[in-house]
């Protein structure tokens, strides 16, 4: 008998559910408590519009906040210490070490490519002796509660598509986000709020733009569209009722609304109709569950402080990330940071400097916070950009002056918490800052590894469209287990 039950539950999905039975909202209630996990998906085959919910095993995380520097931060200038740059500053770069490597547009017309080692300086850190930039001080301190990675690469050589690569894992547009997908795959630890949020910054550096395509739902139901919010008065825009209008009206509305779609989702059995209107539910219970959470007037003065001054300012990185933090305790599984600013074509050592001090110390805070709250076992933090910069200088080149190009074949990020391995430096470039010569970390690589550290199994969490199943990491991308704890 217990067989036979588990293997119609089994075969059991929602739509086939809600086409059989009253499609009421008394009968849906009544299968929520027959079959608990009705609503939570059939194993990804695509064909719920709510989440599936249950891990594949058990997750080291339950929630990331990612803290993505867009622009592409220098490697050369903040974790990846190249001294040999700095002897042959000027020099020409070796054929040997480009090796016809793909160029931009904006380098491939230049005759030479001189070689041009960091301003600022370096030292060496915590006990796995880390080499940090001095731009810096403040993550300097708390290089024994991160695992640096120095081994990244990527094919994409522009903005855009690198961008949408490491957020999406393909290089065009219309794919669910990685917020998305664990939206997908886990839900939200709290009902009265998305699963998936997003803030945007911008910084004092040379800015590229960031767009809704990011934090897109793409082909999965729309439930799992990232959320973005704002830094005026209401933080999401549209939540607040219009001006005249009760809770209890507004209440009395979506059920009426919820009766029409149930009723078009009877003739149709499109999901989205249910997707739309579990949207509206979530909507009604964000009116009172997000002005709560993002209220910082009841934070201490100290934590302000720990975070910087501009943690007082709505819309700065360091105020995000304050919220994030709130976000992130108040159960939103994944909060997506975009800080602009990083693009550095000219101009580094001037741009670079004020963008660090823009995110530096918040970052450290951010880090020690979830610490000292006994949060940061369980979140993971992410702190990176979308690919490198050259070893050379794009255009002219002095000494109080330069510029790097974009880089894809080698660049630096950083982790924390939520089952990363903390005080580790992993992987390693040549002398030149060109190559990876240790431990090779692909962006799809990447991706596997955050999934896998909040116990899902990137090459089990699917969704069939068109046809075809998808998935984050398309058809590659490995675990990579020496930096998990």
């Amino acid at each position: 008998m217990e067989k036979e039950l588990l293997e119609h539950r089994l075969h059991m999905n929602r739509r086939h559910f809600l086409s059989k039975m009253s499609l009421g909202l008394g009968s849906a209630a009544l299968g929520s408590l027959l079959i608990p996990d009705l609503f939570r998906g059939n194993g990804g085959i695509g064909e719920s519009p709510g989440s599936l919910g249950i891990p594949h095993f058990a997750p080291k995380a339950k929630r990331v906040i990612y803290l993505f520097q867009n622009g592409a931060p220098s490697q050369l200038e903040s974790f990846d210490y190249k001294p040999k740059l700095r002897e042959m500053w000027g020099e020409e770069l070796p054929e040997s070490i480009r090796m016809g490597q793909r160029l931009t547009g904006m380098t491939s017309s230049q005759n030479s490519f001189p070689l041009v080692g960091s301003f600022t300086n370096f030292q060496q850190y915590g006990e796995a002796r880390a080499w940090i930039s001095e731009l810096f001080p403040h993550t300097a301190g708390i290089v024994d509660d991160i695992c640096i990675i120095k081994s990244m690469h990527t094919e994409a050589i522009n903005h855009d598509p690198a961008l949408t690569f490491f957020q999406t894992g393909a290089q065009q547009g219309n794919r669910p986000s990685m917020g998305s997908w664990l939206s997908y795959g886990l839900g939200s630890e709290n009902s009265n709020l998305p699963a998936f949020t997003v803030l945007l910054s911008k910084g004092k550096g040379n800015g590229q733009g960031v767009y809704s395509k990011l934090w897109n739902n793409g082909f999965l139901p729309a439930t799992h569209q990232g959320v973005q919010f704002s830094n005026g008065e209401d933080p999401v825009l549209y939540l607040s009722n219009p001006e005249g209008m009760r809770p209890s009206e507004r209440r009395k509305m979506l059920d009426h609304l919820s009766e029409l779609n149930q009723m078009a989702f009877q003739r149709t059995g499109d999901p989205e109709i249910q997707a739309r209107v579990a949207q509206y539910e979530m909507a009604f219970r964000m009116q009172t569950a997000v002005p709560e959470a993002t209220d910082l007037s009841k934070e201490p003065d100290r934590i302000f402080d720990m975070y910087g001054a501009d943690s007082r300012k709505p819309g700065t990185f360091a105020a995000n990330c304050l919220l994030a933090r709130k976000l992130s305790e108040n159960g939103v599984r994944f909060v997506q940071l975009y800080h602009q600013g990083w693009d550095q074509h000219g101009n580094l050592p001037s741009e670079m400097t004020v963008q660090a001090k823009d995110v530096d110390q918040p970052s450290a805070a951010l880090i020690k916070d979830l610490k000292q709250r006994g949060l940061l076992d369980e979140t993971l933090v992410i702190w990176g950009g979308e690919f490198g910069r050259t070893n050379y200088s794009q255009g002219k080149l002095t000494k109080e002056n330069y510029g790097r190009d974009h880089h894809p074949r080698c660049f630096s990020i950083w982790m924390a918490g939520g089952g990363v391995k903390p005080g580790m430096v992993y992987g390693a470039t040549d002398e030149f800052g060109y190559n990876i010569t240790e431990n090779p970390v692909h962006v799809h690589d990447f991706q596997a590894t955050v999934l896998h550290l909040l116990g899902l199994d990137h090459e089990r969490l699917i969704y069939r469209h068109l046809g075809r199943k998808f998935r984050l990491t398309d058809v590659s991308g490995k675990v990579v287990p020496d930096i998990l704890v």
